[in-house]
């Protein structure tokens, strides 16, 4: 089985900047053991130019008969001769895509130390693999990945024979991507695709793959128009995992029809009757109360970061005090919401000069976050891994440095009133954390301490005697010059 990622560059920006990504050099040829086989990464070329690597996957038949799941009742063989008469050709399926995510597991993560500006921002890509199983053929090739943002999908079938053409074509193709993409993006697309391409797996289905299916999915898969068929596929048709997966997907897709952000999902309010006030939801709340807190703080320069789908960026276009607003988020993908949300392409001239949307990841320092009034990080520390947050809090406390910071999060005591929401469970799959009252006010003071600010602490909705209430935000602002700031960071 064989893969090729190819990508152009500039004498700026080399293209073999794609060794960092891949965090695999281009002046060596590498082998890494699998469960059934070899993988071996390699550069056919590597310039400042144009660079490509190359993954070739040698399996090893015995291996795959040994740690397959071929074993009918009774954990007998489904076919003894199976096991030396093989007519099935190794052709890119789910072994490629295990392969893909072992040897390239930290690219598909989109986590590059040296580059880190180079793994989140697209690449010119060009991806292409010689032999896929596609059980559908060129058409559904075409249909599973023309609407992730390719500008050129290829999905040429291969001939049973290339001397009897009449025989007709086989049920594989050629496939040759191109388009601007985040490379764990891109790579992403094929772990989840591969599979489902061929409608088959090498390993037995565990409850497990609905996470891998919507980790990898994150961000694409919700929306797209063959999610059902995508979800049905990866999970090799078993209906209880599939229906579990699409349940999950439907809250995210939700979230994103109902103007919602994703955390707002399982904060739904209590159901009323047609002669009762509809409660105001909590994300509505939530916004309210930023929008107070930096009207009182007297900002007029405001960061969103981590602004998601531009909600918070719509409300405070709408109020002229706010006479530069920036939101940043790390998702091409949400950034393109965003835009459409705010109609971009039609604001007039003064409206368009007070608003942009960059990308950009706030786990790491930007000099295009310096010298703004505020920054707001609105349900957005609870989706960073806990080791992940000193880095966000130097580059929002320590280097940017806003006169106001305002930080909500969930307060995990209230899920209790959340009738819908199983016991022990966070409010979104994807929240890496949930913190009670004191676990926040000390997590927010020592932030305070560490960078020169003062904190103080705002309920946000229904303030409930025993639980408190069910968002918690923070607001800092500086008491400290900068140099005096610095000093204190860097001690």
């Amino acid at each position: 089985m064989f893969l090729t990622i190819s990508t152009t560059g500039t004498p700026e920006r080399p293209a073999t900047d794609l060794g960092f990504l891949l965090h695999k050099h281009p002046d060596k040829a590498q082998a890494f053991s699998t469960s059934h086989g070899t993988a071996h990464v390699f550069y056919p070329e590597a310039s400042a130019e144009r660079c490509t690597a190359a993954l070739l996957l040698e399996v090893d038949p015995v291996a795959l008969v040994r740690r397959g799941k071929g074993k009918g009742r009774g954990g007998a063989p489904d076919a003894a001769l199976a096991q030396y008469v093989n007519d099935r050709p190794y052709a890119a399926s789910s072994l490629l895509a295990v392969a893909l995510s072992t040897v390239f597991k930290s690219a598909l993560r989109g986590v590059c130390a040296a580059l880190p500006g180079r793994a989140e921002a697209p690449l010119p890509l060009r991806i292409e693999v010689p032999a896929v199983a596609a059980r559908g053929g060129a058409e559904l090739v075409r249909a599973l990945f023309g609407p992730l943002g390719w500008t050129s999908v290829e999905a040429e079938p291969i001939a049973l024979d290339e001397q009897f053409p009449e025989w007709g074509a086989s049920r594989y193709v050629r496939l040759v991507l191109e388009g601007e993409l985040r490379l764990a993006d891109a790579l992403r697309q094929l772990y989840v695709l591969l599979p489902v391409l061929d409608d088959a797996k090498h390993y037995w289905v565990a409850p497990d793959e609905v996470d891998k299916l919507l980790r990898a999915g994150e961000g694409w898969l919700a929306e797209h128009p063959e999610h059902k068929l995508i979800t049905s596929r990866y999970l090799s048709r078993r209906w209880g995992l599939t229906r579990q997966a699409m349940e999950r997907l439907e809250l995210v897709r939700l979230a994103e029809t109902d103007d919602l952000r994703v955390e707002d999902v399982d904060n739904a309010v209590d159901e009323t009757t047609d002669t009762e006030e509809r409660p105001v939801p909590l994300a509505e709340q939530r916004r309210d109360a930023i929008l107070e807190a930096l009207r009182a703080a007297g900002a007029s320069r405001v960061l969103d970061l981590g602004c998601g789908q531009g909600q918070l960026v719509q409300a405070l276009l709408k109020d002229v005090r706010f006479t530069e607003i920036v939101g940043v988020d790390v998702s091409v993908r949400a950034l393109t919401i965003a835009g459409r949300r705010l109609k971009l392409d039609r604001l007039g001239e003064r409206q368009a000069a007070r608003v942009r949307l960059i990308q950009g990841s706030l786990t790491y320092t930007d000099k295009r976050l310096t010298g703004y009034d505020a920054a707001v990080l609105s349900e957005v520390i609870e989706h960073l891994d806990l080791p992940r947050l000193p880095a966000l809090e130097y580059a929002v406390f320590g280097s940017a440095r806003p006169r106001t910071v305002l930080v909500t999060t969930p307060n995990v005591e209230y899920n209790v009133r959340w009738e819908t929401l199983p016991a022990g469970h966070v409010r979104h799959g994807d929240h890496r954390f949930e913190w009670t009252r004191k676990e926040f006010r000390t997590w927010a003071e020592g932030v305070a301490g560490r960078h020169g600010y003062a904190v103080r602490f705002v309920a946000v909705g229904p303030d409930d005697p025993e639980v408190g209430p069910p968002t918690q935000m923070a607001v800092f602002e500086t008491t400290t010059t900068d140099t005096t700031a610095k000093q204190a960071t860097a001690a």
